[in-house]
């Protein structure tokens, strides 16, 4: 008999991510890496090439399967950049990574000109807080034939914690706006098989929201898509443990072996090694073995 909440090993096919195959039968870790000047957590550390360059080696070696880059802050109150300033900062660092490192490069971005030319530069998965629905994402995206991660958010970034309020319960909320825009990702001419999804915690949600819909992730199962969850260094640990971002790595290791043992399938996260081997052990314990190795790396 299985415990509650245990995810069997899964047998989908590998998702295509550009030139790369991600296998999600097991859990895997992003990486976060930040080339922006004012991230919430690591803002100004990374955002020479060469610094952002080795910070991705670090995190590879360590056990990292997706480098996730963002050049647009989207903590709280943050401030939008043009399309341009993202480029100038993420698309050296793409380059680098893909063809320096052959790193399965993600791209954490909403602008349809930074999908297509991070695509051309060898990126193989767009992850985009604002679920394609800026201008032109959409279709950029389809064209892209990367795999693409849709986030539920409620809000923008500049106002999105301003008292965030739903009219029915949080999980049920994230479902029905992440199967519109699955249909809309479809509509376009995407295939099922190239999304994965995001709940979107600490975007447009309070902190009983974040700690509801967490308990209850498997309310997602229905929509058939891997999930991708990030809780790395939020406020939500903050306010629940009265701990600055740099105090926060305890709190969000629980909440990543929670997050495998509901069924979440990437982690993304800024401490990856100590990442790896929180999702390694819950996932040990979820199957009683240990024959399963995350670090593994996508083909």
């Amino acid at each position: 008999m299985q415990p509650p909440f245990a995810v069997p090993p899964g047998d989908a096919a590998p998702i295509v991510c550009g030139p790369h195959r991600l296998d999600l039968s097991i859990p895997r870790v992003m990486g976060v890496l930040n080339v922006t000047p004012d991230s919430f957590s690591d803002g100004g550390r990374y955002t020479a090439r060469d610094a952002a360059l080795r910070q991705g080696e670090r995190m590879l070696a360590e056990g990292a399967t997706i480098i996730d880059v963002g050049g647009e802050s989207t903590r709280p109150g943050a401030r939008p950049v043009t399309a341009q300033q993202e480029l100038d900062r993420v698309a050296p660092v793409i380059e680098a990574l893909a063809r320096e490192l052959g790193a399965l490069v993600s791209v954490d971005t909403s602008s349809a000109a930074v999908m297509r030319e991070a695509s051309a530069l060898g990126a193989g998965m767009l992850n985009d807080v604002r679920s394609l629905e800026r201008e032109g994402a959409l279709e950029a995206a389809a064209r892209s034939r990367l795999a693409v991660c849709l986030m539920h958010r409620q809000g923008e970034p500049q106002t999105m914690q301003d008292a965030p309020h739903y009219d029915q319960p949080i999980e049920q909320a994230v479902g029905d706006f992440l199967l519109d825009r699955i249909a809309a990702c479809e509509g376009a001419g995407m295939e099922r098989e190239r999304l994965l999804l995001d709940p979107g915690f600490g975007f447009g949600k309070t902190v009983e929201h974040n700690l509801r819909l967490l308990n209850r992730l498997q309310a997602l199962d229905d929509l058939e898509l891997p999930l991708l969850v990030g809780m790395s260094r939020k406020s939500m640990i903050g306010k629940v443990l009265d701990r600055p971002v740099d105090g926060r790595l305890a709190g969000g290791l629980a909440l990543a072996a929670l997050a495998v043992e509901r069924g979440a399938r990437i982690l993304r996260v800024h401490d990856v090694a100590e990442a790896v081997d929180a999702v390694s052990m819950a996932w040990a314990v979820i199957n009683e073995s240990s024959g399963d190795n995350i670090r593994e790396t996508s083909s």
